[in-house]
């Protein structure tokens, strides 16, 4: 008998802590040492993992650090939309307030809160803080921005003097994380049935609303940012809408019912190729902007970590948001997409400024129906940045008809996918089942028809 995918089992540890909550609450609340356990396997990925997909990242590919017109400008690209994103996300947290009323345990309406509080570094202490004395010292604290300054200093380094056995073994390094995600997830639906049976036990069954607060707040928001900064940018860009709504929307319903922006990845780079983008463009500016460029994800991250801070009565400051905000900025491009990697760099922010992950706990019964909407967008979001790049360039729609696609092209995508699926296998999460497969094998079939059309 097949075993039901993850998003299945969380969603029946979601069902099963709720009804145990509300049957037996005297009871439940003692299963917060299961939601616990888990927590802290959680935890015991943030630095590794940065730390190793960082310098992969960075000194492995080789992109972040050309001086090529192409990189350059993609860079430029990504972070001035995510920073729009993380902004849209921190303004709708704030409006919305959808951690009201959670109420986690008030970490900082207690006295030891407050002086947790208090011991956030201010004004010059802002800057200073941020530069490691010890990287060994900021792991075991898990203060994350040290150790993604501290990353991103060691990989240019590692680059330039082409320390090879360096980045072969951060590569080898990054797949044992993964690797070790893997197991770690596989007791998520244990924990989230706890960490629902705890939470119900305690607050009652009315602490719901505020997680279909959650969401709806983290869908309004994708919304906000597609209208108000995407779309303004295809305007601006003069990218022909229908034409490309047409093109993005199956890679946009994969990357949706998958919550895996890889799967999604073959069907993107044919349709983007097929309006008009460069293929040089299009083999660049993809597979860089699912390191850099996940819109969705940087949006929910900030939204996430308010509500948190909201959940746990915690009054954050405008300063210790911007300053949360710089942190997501530089911590969201350390992880590639795979599906609830985000929730390791919330886990890495929360810990950084004093918030209880508790609310990890809590956000991960909800997790998958966020992760569908936020993976959906990072994938609209690369699309476009690779038409916006193309314009940049001034070869959008320079490219012949596209849907002359020749032999080569199914050989290269043949490569491609067999690349991504193998990387995928090795990652060995979610996205690596049967449906995502048959996906990316519906993909390739869809290349190589078209290519036999006109031969």
């Amino acid at each position: 008998m097949k075993m039901p995918s993850l998003t299945t089992q969380i969603f029946i540890g979601l069902a099963a802590g709720i009804l145990i909550g509300w049957q037996f609450p005297a009871q439940a609340v003692y299963l917060s040492a299961g939601a616990d356990v888990f927590l802290h396997l959680i935890k015991s990925i943030i630095a590794p993992l940065i730390f190793a997909t960082l310098v992969v990242g960075i000194a492995g590919s080789g992109s972040a650090h050309a001086v090529g017109r192409l990189s350059v400008k993609s860079l430029i690209y990504f972070e001035v939309v995510t920073t729009f994103a993380l902004g849209v996300g921190l303004l709708m947290v704030n409006l919305m307030k959808p951690g009201a009323g959670v109420n986690l345990g008030a970490v900082a309406a207690s006295p030891t809160g407050q002086e947790l509080l208090a011991k956030q570094p201010q004004g010059a202490e802002l800057i200073t803080h941020i530069f490691p004395t010890s990287v060994i010292d900021s792991m075991a604290r898990g203060d994350v921005l040290q150790i993604v300054v501290f990353t991103i200093i060691f990989a240019t380094a590692a680059s330039a003097v082409k320390a090879e056995p360096v980045i072969n073994f951060c590569k080898s390094l990054s797949d044992v994380m993964f690797k070790y995600t893997e197991y770690v997830m596989k007791v998520a639906p244990f924990g989230v049935a706890c960490a629902m049976a705890a939470t119900v036990g305690h607050h009652g069954v009315g602490v719901l609303f505020s997680l279909g607060k959650l969401v709806g707040t983290l869908y309004l928001a994708l919304l906000v940012f597609v209208l108000c900064v995407l779309l303004p940018i295809a305007l601006f860009a003069k990218i022909p809408l229908k034409k490309f709504a047409e093109a993005v929307k199956e890679p946009f319903i994969i990357a949706f019912s998958t919550t895996s922006s890889e799967a999604a990845l073959p069907k993107a780079m044919l349709a983007m190729e097929r309006i008009g983008v460069p293929r040089s463009i299009v083999s660049f500016v993809l597979p860089l902007g699912y390191t850099f460029n996940l819109d969705g994800t940087t949006l929910y991250l900030s939204l996430a970590a308010m509500f948190v801070a909201q959940a746990a009565g915690v009054d954050m400051p405008l300063g210790q948001q911007l300053l949360m905000l710089l942190t997501l900025m530089l911590t969201s491009k350390g992880v590639a997409a795979v599906p609830r990697a985000s929730l390791v760099i919330l886990a890495g922010t929360l810990a950084s400024f004093d918030l209880p992950l508790a609310g990890i706990a809590l956000i991960l019964g909800v997790d998958t129906l966020m992760d569908m909407a936020r993976t959906s967008i990072n994938v609209l979001g690369n699309c476009l940045a690779s038409c916006v790049i193309a314009r940049w360039e001034g070869v959008f729609g320079t490219t012949p008809d596209a849907d002359a696609v020749s032999v080569a092209t199914v050989e290269e995508f043949h490569n491609a996918v067999a690349s991504e699926h193998a990387s995928a296998v090795k990652h060995g999460l979610e996205h690596t089942d049967a449906d995502s497969s048959a996906v990316i094998d519906h993909s390739v079939a869809e290349v190589e028809s078209v290519s036999s059309a006109h031969s």
